[in-house]
């Protein structure tokens, strides 16, 4: 469904997908919301963009966040940048703010762990 956005994805995307395709997402998915202007944003994107570089098949959705979009206010995103993985659409867990390569990649390694 959403195999454009395989690997990491340098734009965000002003078209949000609805909550009902994420929950049907197969497999795993970083969200990561956000905005262009925001310097926080900014900071962590080549950290995120680092970290992507051992997971180029997973899927990555950049969401532009902000006042009057709903998507974000359903994850409860209140900072940015927030990442949140899903897996089959389901959240795993969420990174707030991060500044470190070392810090996305304990957030994906959780993708090769073991349940």
């Amino acid at each position: 469904m959403y195999a454009k956005y395989q690997g990491y994805n340098p734009e965000y995307s002003e078209q949000a997908p609805d909550i009902s395709e994420l929950k049907a997402l197969e497999g795993w998915t970083l969200l990561e919301f956000g905005a262009p202007w925001c310097q926080h944003c900014i900071a962590a994107s080549e950290a995120v963009e680092q970290a992507f570089r051992s997971y180029k098949s997973l899927a990555h959705i950049k969401i532009y966040d902000g006042k009057g979009k709903r998507l974000g206010r359903l994850f409860q995103v209140k900072l940015w940048p927030t990442l949140v993985l899903l897996r089959e659409g389901k959240e795993v867990s969420r990174l707030v703010r991060p500044t470190k390569v070392s810090e996305v990649e304990r957030l994906l390694d959780l993708i090769t762990k073991p349940e």
